[in-house]
């Protein structure tokens, strides 16, 4: 309705409630719209403004992965100590699911959203909505419309290049890439950095080493699966987050295959986990809550008014351990 009248959704919100604040013709126009729309006011979302203090909407792919909840943690820390509740949804890496969280957090009138898209999102009208109603928001890790929202990210494409340098240094030569699908932003970001640092080290790149589809624990084993019994299989993984790169952790151990001796692994991640299996896990640690507060900050500050778009790259860390050195 705010669009459509050309006035804030806190005018509007006043002239529902019949506010002084608002004169009478604006309260005639907006209840004249509300009742063509058959709008009715969402009880729940009145109760929670009047129980907490203020609040927004996290969106999220995958809950329980670490380097989700470790974003919501810090999303969580930065909004408490600002005066802000957090409401999260997990869209379970579905576009459909994502849209009715947007949609849901539009009929709750959270002040603002911080969301990070699903990897079958291709369709980017929900957040195009989003920004029509004037509804602030922030992306982080998969990013899209940079031209309209502010996003916070990691430089993936150094990090990946330099990783990439680092199973080069130790030995590996047919190094392969496994990914998730290529029209995420974050995905390309890791890949050109993998490709970087063959091409400056002059090694043929071999397309069939690159495995870009689901995120998906299952689907990276297979992927790691069919590499490995190859004849001329690769002799170290890039993996391009915690699911994959635990997939082929698995799936190497499974063929009875020696790491790093027979193939060196880097992930992305920097869960507790890494340190504690055999070999340890080289990581690349993505500072994940830091990368929440950072996209918590920048949200609270487009609420309070900052109508500049920002992009904030978090870099990363190369943590080398046991699976990736070849001479050790």
């Amino acid at each position: 309705m705010a669009n459509h009248l050309g006035v804030s959704i806190a005018t509007v919100s006043r002239a529902l409630r019949n506010s002084h604040e608002v004169s009478d013709e604006m309260k005639e126009r907006v209840q004249k719209l509300a009742k063509e729309l058959n709008y009715r006011p969402n009880p729940f979302a009145q109760s929670l403004r009047k129980e907490a203090p203020r609040i927004i909407g996290v969106v999220v792919p995958n809950l329980v992965t670490h380097y989700y909840a470790a974003v919501l943690d810090g999303i969580e820390e930065y909004a408490m100590v600002h005066g802000y509740s957090v409401i999260s949804a997990n869209t379970h890496e579905d576009f459909e699911c994502e849209a009715r969280a947007l949609d849901n957090f539009v009929s709750l009138h959270v002040e603002g959203i911080i969301a990070c898209l699903t990897q079958t999102t291709e369709d980017y009208q929900p957040f195009i909505d989003i920004h029509n109603i004037g509804i602030p928001l922030v992306f982080f890790a998969r990013t899209c419309l940079p031209e309209m929202f502010s996003s916070v990210t990691a430089n993936g494409d150094e990090a990946a290049k330099e990783a990439t340098q680092h199973l080069i240094d130790t030995g590996s030569r047919r190094i392969a890439f496994i990914g998730g699908p290529n029209h995420l932003d974050m995905v390309r970001r890791r890949k050109h950095g993998y490709l970087e640092a063959l091409r400056e080290n002059r090694i043929a790149i071999d397309r069939s080493l690159v495995a870009c589809g689901r995120i998906d624990y299952e689907t990276a084993r297979e992927e790691t699966f069919k590499l490995l019994q190859r004849e001329d299989r690769p002799d170290a993984i890039l993996a391009f987050n915690d699911i994959i790169t635990y997939a082929a952790f698995d799936a190497i151990k499974s063929l009875g295959l020696s790491i790093p001796q027979d193939v060196s692994i880097i992930g992305f991640t920097d869960g507790d986990t890494s340190a504690f299996v055999t070999p340890k896990l080289t990581v690349i640690m993505d500072k994940a809550h830091q990368q929440g507060q950072k996209a918590c900050e920048l949200l609270l500050n487009h609420i309070r008014g900052d109508r500049a778009i920002r992009r904030v790259v978090i870099p990363m860390i190369l943590k080398i351990r046991e699976s990736s050195d070849k001479q050790l």
